[in-house]
Parts: C-alpha cells; sequence; structure tokens
C-alpha cells in the first residue's frame, strides 16, 4: 500500500511538470497520460481521486494568470483581513490552530542534549513523508523517499538527541492534516529550534489561508521588515515543516512560482491541491 501511494504521487508529479511546461498549450488528456505512462481512462481516474477535479480544471490553477489573479484579489482583502485578526481565513484546513514553540537557548546551543525524539515515516498526498516529535510538540517534517537520508538530515539538526522510531499521538494528529474530513483535528503543536526572526516569519506564513498565495515581500511588510524580503526568503527556505508550515504559498510577485526545499513540481501540486479543496 505504501509503494502503491508513492507510485501513485510520481505519476501525479510527472504530470503536473508536464501541464507546468506546457499550459499555454492545453495539452490533452491524452497527451497528459502518454507523459504519465498510463491509459488516458486509468490516468482520469486517478488523477480525479487525486485531485478532486480533472487534469484539466487542475491545469487553470497552475497557470500564470491564475496566480497573478491571486495575488491582485487576495493580497488586499483576505490576507490583510487574516493578519489584521490573527485568523487564518475562512478555509476548514487552517480553522484548527497551528501553535509554534521555539526551543530554550540551552537546547538550541546543545544540539538537543536533553531531547528525545520520536520519528516516524508516513504518507501523504505529495509522496513520502518523515515526521519527528518532542514530547513539546513537531519538530520536524520533510518530504523525502530515501528513510535512511531522511534519518541522518534529523540527526544533523539534533545530533546528541536520543531517538527512538515510533509514531505517537503528537505525529499521528499533525498526519490527519491531510485527512478530507478534518473535524476531528486536534491542535498541532510545533516544537522549534530556530531563531527569534525565523520564529516570526513562519508565524506569519501560518497565516496565509489554504488556496490563497502570498509574496517574500508581502510577508516582510506584515512583519512590519518592508525591506527584509531576502531575509524573509532565507527564513523561509530554512522552515524544517513541511506543509505545516505553508512555505509553498509564498510565490514571487510576477506570479511565477518560485523555488521550494521539497521541489518546486511539488510546490505547485500543492498550490494546484488547496485550490480544488478550496473550491470544493
Amino acid at each position: 500500500m505504501v509503494e502503491q501511494v508513492s507510485l501513485t504521487y510520481q505519476r501525479i508529479a510527472v504530470a503536473i511538470d508536464y501541464i507546468k511546461t506546457h499550459f499555454k498549450n492545453q495539452p490533452t488528456l491524452d497527451e497528459i497520460a502518454s507523459v504519465a505512462g498510463i491509459s488516458p481512462f486509468h490516468f482520469q481516474r486517478l488523477f480525479t481521486e487525486w485531485a478532486g477535479v480533472s487534469p484539466k480544471k487542475f491545469t487553470q490553477y497552475l497557470s500564470l494568470e491564475y496566480a497573478k489573479q491571486q495575488l491582485r484579489e487576495k493580497q488586499s482583502s483576505v490576507l490583510d483581513a487574516a493578519y489584521s485578526t490573527g485568523l487564518s481565513g475562512p478555509s476548514r484546513l487552517h480553522d484548527l490552530f497551528v501553535t509554534i514553540e521555539g526551543m530554550t537557548p540551552g537546547e538550541f546551543k546543545k544540539g538537543g542534549e536533553n531531547l528525545t525524539i520520536n520519528y516516524s515515516f508516513a504518507n501523504s498526498p505529495f509522496g513520502a513523508m518523515m515526521i519527528a516529535s518532542t514530547a513539546k510538540g513537531i519538530c520536524y517534517m520533510v518530504f523525502e523517499e530515501d528513510k535512511q537520508q531522511a534519518l541522518e538530515d534529523l540527526k544533523q539538526r539534533f545530533p546528541k538527541a536520543q531517538y527512538h522510531q515510533a509514531q505517537d499521538p503528537l505525529q499521528h494528529n499533525a498526519l490527519n492534516i491531510f485527512r478530507r474530513d478534518k473535524q476531528e483535528l486536534e491542535p498541532i503543536k510545533l516544537h522549534l529550534n530556530a531563531t527569534p526572526f525565523q520564529l516570526k516569519v513562519w508565524q506569519a506564513l501560518l497565516k496565509i489561508p489554504m488556496g490563497t498565495l502570498s509574496t517574500y515581500g508581502s510577508i516582510a511588510t506584515h512583519i512590519d521588515q518592508p525591506s527584509a524580503s531576502r531575509a524573509v526568503g532565507t527564513a523561509i527556505g530554512r522552515n524544517p515543516i513541511a506543509f505545516l508550515i505553508p512555505c509553498h504559498r509564498v510565490i514571487q510577485s510576477s506570479g511565477q512560482t518560485g523555488g521550494y526545499m521539497w521541489g518546486s513540481t511539488r510546490k505547485s501540486a500543492m498550490i494546484g491541491w488547496e485550490a480544488c479543496k478550496r473550491d470544493q
């Protein structure tokens, strides 16, 4: 089952990459299915189950014009309202509370010497993941197919911590964010090793509603440092919590998707997937 879920996303990712490159030509279902290596009938069913909409509709969400429209219409309305009220907007996904607690200077300096970290592996709509937690909350959540590499990367962040491979209730609850029915979600707690500036940027990202896009400059403005767009970009690039801290919702002011720590195709997949869920 795990391998099947991973294979599904791999095929979806190939299709999305093709759609991103050729959306101006409005590729046909047959063309996209051929790239994915399966029949048009099978691909249509597979893609619709994953996204909730047809490949044709999804193509609209990946277009440059859609991104520009989002920035024009949302930046001065939904996003500003979310920041001014301290809420994340009306979307079902981020009606939940995600709280961030920074690690103490001692924990930060000692490389997690007194921390016990549980870690486990799971699948998501966007591929294989590793998720890790301390007693206080989720400390690491990344997309990675190679389990050994994921564990080595985690240990580099906390070289002196004690590690146990186990999925605890904190992790289980956080992974529920990918479920279609999110009514049973409990508040998600994060326990992060970061500078005060990084925490401030990541907290700002949590206020971008699902299905809405923002820019690096807008985030800088909303944290009262309008000239710090580059520093904001650096902080976003060091986000250790994939999807839960939605750095994938930040794009260039031109409407171009821009880079992403876990791959630009995956970023596009998230943007389109969330747009579909918002409109359902």
